[in-house]
């Protein structure tokens, strides 16, 4: 059964709640919604206006949980100060899911590197999840996008740590490399499961440097803009969005896939479809 990807090639605001409302999935209860909120000093990641009618539609909470690593945002204190310099806390509520211990610890019966996630406890304040995500490269993951929002980007600060060292938070930047993106595809299963499927995603393919929001110095976007994706499946969104690289005709792409491949990206959605919580056989709608 091949999954639904919705895709435009506009990118406005409006647009990315049009692609909400056509795919017609209700989000039931407390909606958590999760974003980047941008390291200080990066100049690429999505802003707050660029999210607003759609976060304002639901009606949801802004959530995010600390870094594992330094920075603005690897503590409570300075991470809550950025959301509110990056206007974050003036538009919507705001919720560090981690600001406080100890951790929400979600089992990954089948995980294959990792049988446990760390995540910030405040999730078990919701009922439902949309997954804002901006579709770029990054310096360890390859790309980021849904899977990787739902995994790192989930787990509390502890949570970063057990999934970049495979459950061994001293080898966080030293972890055999496959199995750190394999750790990514289980800890986002168990998000995945905890939501018994009531999660939306978007990816925005937009502002597409080689490195993440996440860092404080990044590479200004190397290819053009290429639109917004909506689907119910993290795995097909993402397998959509590479695809919609390779396919690209932009002088940067071979820029943008070299970080891709050499970081072999695309193994954490294999791993992802491996665990069965998603399919990387869909259907691309195209509307205008």
């Amino acid at each position: 059964m091949k999954a639904k990807v919705y895709f435009s090639r506009t990118i406005t605001p409006e647009k990315v709640l049009e692609l909400y409302q056509l795919l017609g999935k209700q989000l039931p209860g407390k909606v958590a919604i999760k974003l980047h909120s941008g390291e200080t000093g990066n100049q690429n990641f999505l802003k707050p206006e660029f999210w607003k009618p759609v976060i304002d539609h639901i009606g949801g909470t802004v959530v995010e949980c600390n870094t594992a690593y330094e920075g603005t945002r690897d503590t409570t204190e300075k991470h809550l100060k950025t959301l509110e310099e990056h206007g974050w806390s003036k538009y919507f509520d705001v919720d560090l899911l981690d600001a406080e211990g100890p951790d929400m610890e979600l089992p990954i019966p089948k995980g294959k590197k990792i049988q446990k996630n760390y995540v910030g406890k405040n999730l078990e304040n919701y009922d439902s999840m949309l997954v804002l995500s901006h579709f770029k490269g990054h310096p360890m993951g390859g790309f980021g996008g849904a899977i990787k929002q739902l995994s790192i980007g989930v787990a509390s600060s502890y949570g970063k740590a057990y999934i970049h060292g495979v459950g061994d938070t001293e080898q966080i930047w030293t972890s055999d490399h496959d199995s750190f993106l394999e750790s990514m595809a289980d800890a986002a299963s168990s998000v995945v499961e905890y939501f018994e499927g009531n999660v939306v995603y978007i990816n925005v393919m937009k502002n597409m440097s080689v490195d993440c929001d996440c860092c404080a110095v990044a590479e200004d976007p190397c290819m053009k803009d290429i639109g917004i994706l909506i689907s119910e499946d993290p795995i097909a969104i993402d397998q959509a969005c590479l695809d919609l690289v390779y396919a690209a005709d932009d002088p940067g792409r071979d820029h943008l896939l070299e970080r891709i491949e050499s970081l072999n990206g695309v193994h954490t959605v294999e791993a992802a479809a491996g665990l069965g919580f998603g399919t990387r056989e869909y259907e691309l709608i195209e509307v205008d």
